[in-house]
């Protein structure tokens, strides 16, 4: 049983972190293949919300496998599973809260890439686009350290 959890673990948490990074690697070549902004951004929103939702069932395995492998609630205290519950609310703060508004400023835009820089819509658009990507980074950089004190586990 030990085996399942671990195989669990280590599953769930590289399959977030390997999807994170093929999604940067999307995101990079999408945006010359398809030539319009507006269109790219809807693709990349919609990746991005599926990852978001698929990255917080990974984190929730992960955490179940982790404290069902000690048989205590104490393991969710060590290290890599509070690297993986810090992962699971900044996604859930990138995804329900930052993007959330930055779809509402799209709406009221109608374009972003016909909106003017200075305009104060996509100034805000803009800043929280900068915010969406440091929170993934982050999360991207957990999710590398909890794999790699996952694996260093006993």
């Amino acid at each position: 049983m030990a085996t399942a959890f671990r195989f669990l673990q280590i599953f769930s948490l590289g399959t977030w972190v390997g999807s994170i990074v093929f999604f940067i690697v999307f995101t990079q070549g999408i945006f010359p293949v398809v030539n319009n902004n507006d269109l790219t951004g809807a693709l990349v929103g919609y990746a991005l919300g599926r990852l978001h939702v698929m990255g917080i069932v990974a984190g929730v395995v992960y955490l179940l496998a982790t404290a069902a492998a000690e048989k205590s609630v104490g393991a969710l205290a060590r290290p890599a599973a509070l690297l993986v519950f810090a992962m699971i609310v900044c996604t859930m703060l990138s995804q329900y809260g930052v993007i959330a508004r930055m779809d509402a400023l799209k709406l009221q835009m109608g374009s972003v890439s016909a909106t003017p820089a200075e305009n104060p819509l996509r100034v805000a658009f803009d800043r929280l686009h900068q915010y969406s990507v440091r929170i993934e980074s982050a999360v991207l950089l957990s999710g590398l350290a909890a794999l790699v004190f996952t694996a260093r586990q006993k």
